[in-house]
């Protein structure tokens, strides 16, 4: 087995040719951490949120001459020793496209509540196989402006809580819980059971969600680009409600109708 992941490495064959053993794919990949590997923060938000948290165990902290005079500047105090690089360190460990502005930090994942634990008050957001990072970032941004209680996503078919995601949701990783679950439609009924009503969105839904009747606690259900909500997943909803839009365009990113339908919510539950 091991002569035959060789021979289909051309890469391998090269550096045995060479001489030199096969080098070792790097542990910083931004799909997501290996098994029980770091969870891999960057960027000025992403990293100053995280050494702020109390509840996000840091192991290694690498920092610019600049960002650590930066965080300095701002009180921040460094819960690790940090380590003085260049910025091309940096940007060796996480590619030429990553925004890292001179931080990247190594962290324990944060532990996630179970359904039972959540409070039954105000919004949650349920994903349905929302898979790009960048988008779930986003929405976590979102949720985080609105109050969210948690966002609650597929153990797979989801992105980890890591590099892309953590940098698109800018320091709100560390403010909105994200609850794990094996089954979404089970954790939905669990949802109800504890008297969340269940209102799923899309583009077909049976009416515009600025005349559903909501209720606190509420969780708002949120489908893939494309795909949208699975069929499951729109039997076990209350309600299937659209957010009607005056322009030709009639969808949405994803993250951008997670924002709209938490505005739209958010000012129903509040009565205005």
């Amino acid at each position: 087995m091991a002569q035959k992941s060789w021979q289909s490495n051309p890469r391998a064959r090269r550096q045995r040719a060479k001489g030199r053993p096969a080098a070792p794919r790097s542990r910083f990949r931004l799909s997501g951490p290996a098994p029980d590997g770091p969870t891999l923060l960057y960027g000025w938000h992403t990293v100053k949120a995280a050494l702020e948290n109390p509840g996000r165990r840091i192991r290694r902290l690498l920092a610019t001459e600049n960002a650590l005079r930066r965080l300095a500047d701002d009180g921040v105090s460094l819960p690790v020793k940090p380590e003085l690089v260049r910025p091309d360190v940096i940007d060796a460990r996480l590619g030429p496209d990553a925004v890292h502005q001179g931080l990247l930090a190594e962290a324990d994942p944060l532990s996630a509540p179970h359904l039972s634990e959540l409070p039954s008050e105000g919004i949650v957001l349920v994903l349905d196989q929302i898979t790009d990072p960048h988008n779930v970032g986003a929405i976590l941004r979102s949720a985080a402006a609105f109050a969210v209680k948690a966002i609650i996503t597929t153990a797979r078919h989801s992105p980890e809580a890591t590099g892309v995601l953590a940098k698109s949701a800018s320091g709100a990783l560390e403010l909105v819980p994200l609850v794990t679950v094996q089954n979404l439609a089970r954790g939905m009924e669990e949802l109800r059971q504890r008297g969340f009503l269940l209102v799923g969105l899309e583009s077909g839904g049976d009416s515009d969600l600025a005349d559903v009747a909501l209720r606190a606690p509420l969780a708002l259900v949120f489908g893939a680009e494309g795909k949208g909500l699975r069929q499951l997943t729109k039997a076990t909803c209350d309600h299937l409600s659209r957010i009607d839009l005056p322009g030709k365009m009639k969808s949405l990113n994803v993250s951008n109708a997670a924002a709209l339908g938490l505005y739209v919510a958010s000012r129903r539950l509040r009565g205005t």
